[in-house]
């Protein structure tokens, strides 16, 4: 399952937002640096609109859809790298996520202190940046002392990983993340296995008040500094109201749309930011429906159809026969699996099938 951390300084607005992706008040919402200390864990439905249509079609009241882990990570403040705060318990919480949510203030609230003062989303990403960055310098130069020792006798692990250092090491020491790097292909793969904080994938999230959100928050100055620093990393960006969303938790499903409504918002902040984690990574889903469930299952771009047996079951992919496979606008426009067969749109794929997003599946095998 995806992973998702979501750090940021404290009293920006990190737990109020794991409130509202988690539908729940599980995390501490205080007035204070450190209100969340152990970091809470929530699992996350990714927003899917087809399941419901798919489900009525073939008859089930069960929906399972696609899952993302969100943890909420306590406030992270300067020399956290060295300790500061309690810096290198949230600095090991980080490095075990797949993908990095920062959520940054943009909003004005004088009830609301700010760790540092003022609100300044620049410095603010900056801070995170450095700890960050200090915490992979010290990884990479007790990386680079045991591959040099290994590198002499000839090891050619050691030379790989000295050359993927070499290039990431001085965007480290321009205090830059080390995702900037660049790397191909292959050098990615050895640098994976470095487990920097800096390498994993970003989502700035500008977090803003009603009246921003219900404006132009393009036109407000700290949401321009969060996007132009996302862009100038190729990073994904969002602009949320973690107040607005966590009021929308109290109500019914069928009054939220209206709620946004009245505030001049088409859709949930939320749900763009669980779409952007679950394919920031390069996931996307596949379906299977039928009387018992319909399901949406994850698996990373480009998996071929015997892989993605195996996310159901070890027995399918070993027994891999053919996948029968439709697309779900076309299962959907025909109105059956009957009358898609007639028509033709059911088609049989063997092992070698690149799945594709909203494949409708069945697998045949014997095991």
């Amino acid at each position: 399952m995806l992973r998702a951390g979501i750090v940021g300084l404290p009293n920006v607005g990190k737990s109020t937002l794991f409130n509202a992706l988690t539908s729940q008040q599980a995390a501490l919402a205080a007035n204070y640096p450190f209100a969340t200390i152990e970091p809470n864990i929530g699992v996350v439905a990714v927003p899917d609109e087809r399941l419901e249509p798919l489900a009525k079609l073939v008859k089930t009241s069960t929906i399972i859809p696609a899952t993302v882990e969100f943890v909420d990570i306590a406030g992270l403040v300067r020399g956290a790298s060295k300790g500061e705060g309690l810096g290198n318990q949230f600095l090991a919480t980080i490095r075990e996520t797949d993908t990095i949510v920062q959520v940054v203030r943009c909003f004005e609230d004088e009830g609301i202190v700010h760790v540092e003062g003022s609100i300044n989303p620049q410095r603010d990403i900056e801070t995170i940046q450095i700890e960050l960055v200090l915490s992979d310098l010290a990884s990479v130069e007790r990386r680079r002392e045991r591959a040099l020792k290994t590198a002499k006798g000839g090891d050619k692990t050691a030379r790989a990983e000295l050359a993927v250092l070499d290039k990431i090491q001085p965007i480290l020491e321009d205090a830059k993340p080390a995702r900037l790097a660049s790397l191909t292909d292959d050098e990615r793969a050895v640098a994976r296995g470095f487990f920097l904080l800096t390498m994993k994938p970003t989502i700035y999230a500008a977090n803003v008040d009603e009246a921003t959100l219900s404006g132009n928050a393009e036109e407000n100055t700290h949401v321009r500094a969060v996007r132009e620093i996302a862009e100038s990393e190729s990073a994904e960006f969002i602009v949320i109201c973690a107040q607005l969303e966590a009021e929308l938790v109290e109500l019914a499903p069928d009054e939220r749309k209206d709620y946004l409504g009245s505030h001049g918002v088409e859709g949930s902040g939320v749900d763009r930011l669980i779409k952007s984690a679950y394919s920031l990574l390069g996931l996307m889903s596949f379906l299977t429906a039928g009387e018992k469930e319909v399901r949406a299952w994850t698996v990373p771009k480009s998996t071929r159809a015997q892989t993605a047996a195996g996310v159901i079951h070890s027995d399918i992919e070993r027994g891999f026969i053919r996948a029968e496979i439709v697309s779900y606008e076309q299962l959907i426009s025909a109105g059956s699996y009957a009358a898609a067969r007639e028509q033709g749109l059911l088609r049989l794929e063997g092992k070698e099938y690149v799945m594709q997003e909203g494949d409708v599946v069945h697998f045949r095998f014997n095991v």
